[in-house]
């Protein structure tokens, strides 16, 4: 059944004997499908991208191929996160050690400047002024990174990437929990278009119900159209003019988004960041994201503790914790934007003598009462910490093929459905929003300032690690915006120090510093724990729950396993 059903998937049920599959009734993979796409393996968010990806390896693509069809599918299925009208990052990590990674971050239009958000006052406007409008729309970057990578490593043609994407707009996919639920909350941005509107609320402005099936004909056409014609499909064209026109017509001010924006778009193969934890090797993303260096840093830091023998249900394991991550986020206020065009000092921030100068700054008994940036090689300390908001809307999935190539890759849109506007389809991304709106603080500049052709600072964290022997380990990322970092450095201290599974590892208790106060995940022993947390010093306490989202590949005993969020629970199910 399990081969019949992917078969007919990945054909497009245009097969004859598929006629009675539908796209979104493929079964959840988990532990006991994992040797059935020739030795790969993957995880998603939701359970419909995830088969398309082992729709493609069963086919005989690669891991490469596999994730552009995961990121494809994620554009029908869960729109609010991500998709073709955002843009992202991508690790690749082959059997053998060589890491390469791609940068598909949105760009700003080539005429913005600093005071690109500033109001005609030179005030910052209330935040959801700027999200919804053109100013917030980046140029798309995931299908330039697609192309990018599938050129280089790409196992199958580009068109047969596209088949399960096509399948699910064309024949339908149902609203689950979770889809239902970001309707609800966000139908300022989802149903900000007519055309968002008209797909996905009924004629009284609510959201569809959870079950109803969902046809996206626009989208099949512009998925088919790239298929066919080409990445550039996508750039050149009636598309990059409708976008373009779509962008400018929303946009309160001169200096809007052209089609010369759209047309010079590219995506950029830059070098990994890389660190050891504990003889394993980490491979991230580096700037404009912030999260690759944020994750090594949190690591690094916490290298000279016995996690291991503090065990999981500790508070002090999370308290060093809380503590490293308080001293890797000043340091990304302060330091971290797109290094094209402002210096930063990676290497520095990473290095193993700055890292031990920063970890003797911890204590395993008291809190920090004050954290300031640090002063790492190659610093330039005359910049401001700017007013970067909370990001919101991504999506991270991972692939393994029989190679032991692995594939990271973080795709999003960033707040739920973007800017609201929608062409072809799919929404476009409000990421120029991740950028500082104010260009200066207290006279200093900011460096993740807007300005023309630049991109935004992500925390967009995916992560490949190799073991002890040099093994392909473990893939992992997270969704959930200033969160990523600190839950994929979680997730890998759980298979590292404490041997967890992929399962479990994601499942850990989620606490996190935002400033001086301390977010404990309600539900878990942590919020039981408070009392412990206040006699180490952090007084400022929040229960609630954790706004996060991550997935794992994980090898043990030579099979690799594939999980989710298990807080997604319940979210996916379909009646």
């Amino acid at each position: 059944m399990f081969l019949r059903t992917l078969t007919c998937f990945a054909a497009a049920l245009l097969v004859s004997g598929c006629a009675t599959v539908q796209p979104d009734t493929v079964p959840l993979y988990g532990a006991e499908n994992l040797d059935f796409a020739r030795g790969g393996a993957v995880s998603a968010a939701d359970p419909r991208a995830e088969a398309a990806g082992y729709a493609i390896l069963e086919q005989g693509g690669n891991a490469t191929d596999a994730a552009i069809a995961v990121m494809l599918a994620l554009t029908v299925v869960e729109p609010q996160s991500s998709g073709i009208g955002g843009g992202g990052f991508m690790v690749r990590g082959s059997g053998d050690g060589v890491v390469t990674t791609y940068d598909g971050r949105e760009t700003a239009p080539a005429a913005a400047s600093p005071e690109w958000f500033l109001d005609a006052d030179g005030n910052v406007p209330p935040f959801g002024e700027s999200v919804r409008s053109g100013l917030s729309v980046g140029v798309p970057g995931n299908i330039a990174l697609a192309a990018k990578a599938h050129a280089q490593h790409g196992k199958l043609p580009w068109a047969d990437l596209f088949a399960p994407a096509i399948a699910l707009s064309r024949d339908g996919f149902r609203i689950n929990p979770r889809f239902n639920a970001s309707l609800g909350e966000s139908s300022d941005r989802g149903a900000r278009s007519e055309a968002g509107k008209a797909l996905f609320y009924d004629a009284a402005g609510q959201p569809l119900a959870v079950g109803t099936t969902i046809t996206n004909p626009d989208l099949a056409d512009t998925l088919e159209r790239i298929a066919q014609a080409g990445p550039r499909a996508f750039y050149n064209g009636e598309l990059g003019q409708e976008i373009a026109r779509t962008v400018a017509a929303d946009t309160p001010r001169n200096a809007a988004m052209t089609v010369a924006d759209i047309e010079g778009y590219d995506a950029i193969e830059r070098a990994p960041v890389c660190g050891t934890y504990r003889t394993y090797r980490i491979c991230a993303m580096g700037p404009p994201t912030s999260g690759g260096i944020a994750v090594l840093q949190i690591l690094g830091q916490l290298e000279r503790f016995d996690l291991a023998a503090l065990g999981p249900r500790n508070p002090v394991t999370w308290h060093l914790f809380l503590e490293s991550q308080r001293l890797a986020y000043a340091d990304r206020e302060i330091y971290l934007a797109d290094s094209d065009f402002v210096p930063v000092p990676v290497e520095g921030l990473i290095a193993p003598d700055y890292l031990a100068q920063r970890s003797a700054l911890i204590a395993p008994d008291t809190r920090l009462a004050k954290v300031e940036a640090g002063s790492p090689a190659g610093a330039d300390v005359a910049r401001a910490d700017g007013d970067e908001p909370e990001e919101q809307g991504t999506s991270h999935f991972a692939v393994v093929d029989s190679n032991g190539t692995m594939i990271s890759y973080t795709s999003t849109i960033e707040g739920a459905f973007g800017s609201g506007l929608m062409v072809g389809g799919f929404y476009l991304n409000n990421e120029l929003t991740d950028f500082s709106r104010s260009p200066k603080v207290d006279g200093k500049p900011v460096a993740n300032r807007v300005e023309g052709g630049k991109r935004p600072r992500s925390s967009m964290s995916p992560v490949v690690v190799y073991d002890l022997q040099g093994e392909p380990f473990m893939a992992v990322g997270a969704a959930g915006g200033s969160t990523i970092p600190v839950q994929t450095a979680r997730s890998i201290i759980g298979a590292i120090d404490f041997g967890l599974d992929a399962e479990q590892a994601l499942g850990l208790p989620f606490v996190m510093a935002f400033g001086d106060a301390v977010l404990l995940e309600q539900g878990t022993w942590l919020a039981e724990s408070q009392e412990e947390f206040r006699a180490l010093g952090h007084q400022t306490l929040s229960v609630r729950p954790a706004p996060v989202k991550a997935g794992a590949l994980l090898r043990r005993d030579g099979r690799w396993v594939s999980a989710r969020d298990p807080r997604l629970a319940g979210l996916l199910d379909l009646p």
